[in-house]
């Protein structure tokens, strides 16, 4: 199949490891991986923030690079979910039929990692190995928005070595939320603090999750708690080695 790469605005900028794992699993499953030089932010911030004007021109600009893909793939569950739940709320907004049409043609092509693996390679053995033990976030995007379920577990499970350990409390949001954890930072940094707990709770070594945005909150907080846990996106978990 010919996959093409949306990596996002975040992992190109600050976790360029997250988007090289990506195409390695993919390539490790016969896929052609193709990357369009074109695309740029999803326009969730500017979404988020109130600026639909903006997030809208992103969204047109993401339908035009990506417009002939056969299927889009990203590793982040955040900004797929911003194209398929929100990409056809701005195209109706904007009261365009022809960008409606292209939206609704192209969103349900657009999948977060760990989703494309389980729909289309049925949990496959990636050939990943990893001897530490681990703990799963499930983000709040992936688990409310996309629902991948259990998905991301059950390719976890299948890395050789791997200890995989229940995060206690698992469903609570990590406090992120984009510009909430700056507008309103003392709840989420009240939020963060029991997401933390429940990490040295669990006994991990690392934290793992589908969106370095939220890995970035909560690896931010281990760090000032001079913790020895880390943090790393599960795409750099499953790479083949």
């Amino acid at each position: 199949m010919r996959v093409a790469l949306f990596v996002t605005c975040l992992n190109d900028t600050a976790f360029p490891e997250t988007g090289i794992a990506t195409v390695r699993i993919l390539e490790r499953l016969g896929h052609t991986v193709e990357f369009p030089f074109g695309q740029t932010c999803c326009g969730q911030l500017h979404f988020n923030s109130g600026y639909q004007d903006e997030a809208l021109a992103l969204a047109r600009r993401f339908v035009r690079v990506f417009s002939d893909a056969e299927v889009v793939v990203a590793p982040s569950a955040s900004c797929v979910a911003m194209v398929r739940e929100f990409y056809p709320y701005l195209a109706r907004q904007a009261r365009g039929e022809t960008f409606i049409g292209e939206v609704d043609a192209l969103a349900p092509r657009v999948l977060e990692l760990t989703e494309f693996l389980a729909s289309r390679s049925d949990l496959a053995d990636l050939g990943a190995s990893f001897a530490h033990r681990v703990t799963y976030h499930p983000t709040c995007h992936s688990l409310r928005i996309l629902e991948v379920g259990d998905a991301p577990l059950a390719l976890l499970e299948r890395v050789g070595g791997i200890d995989l350990v229940v995060l206690p409390r698992a469903d609570e949001c990590c406090g992120f939320g984009g510009t909430f954890s700056i507008k309103n930072a003392d709840t989420s940094v009240a939020i963060l603090d029991d997401k933390i707990d429940a990490v040295h709770e669990s006994g991990a070594e690392i934290v793992t999750a589908l969106d370095n945005s939220c890995l970035t909150q909560i690896g931010g907080a281990l760090s000032r708690r001079g913790s020895a846990v880390r943090t790393l996106h599960i795409a750099e978990i499953l790479a083949p080695q």
